[in-house]
């Protein structure tokens, strides 16, 4: 059973990555689940992966689940730590200059 996150940590992150980072949802989306994806919203995360509702171009809505790419965490800095590696891979993957951390 994976890792289970407080609720506090688990909303706080959804605000700040629907709040500050609602381009970099969509860019890990596009990277490692829907390449068709234009916007993805973080719903949730636990100790194994992270989730996000994504939007295609053609308006159809899924839930993609993306493993954490450094393996299971159970710390709320690991959970930034990790989607940092997420984004810098979905980058590289995708071609596109990352922006400083």
């Amino acid at each position: 059973m994976p890792f289970s996150f407080p609720d506090d940590v688990v909303t706080a992150v959804l605000r700040h990555m629907n709040g500050d980072h609602a381009d970099d949802n969509a860019l890990i989306v596009r990277a490692f689940a829907e390449p068709a994806a234009v916007s993805a919203t973080m719903t949730r995360f636990d100790g194994e992966a992270g989730e996000w509702a994504a939007v295609s171009t053609d308006g159809t809505a899924s839930r993609v689940r993306i493993p954490w790419p450094g393996g299971a965490i159970d710390e709320r800095a690991a959970v930034r730590r990790e989607v940092v590696a997420l984004y810098d891979a979905a980058c590289a993957r995708l071609g596109v200059e990352p922006r400083p951390h």
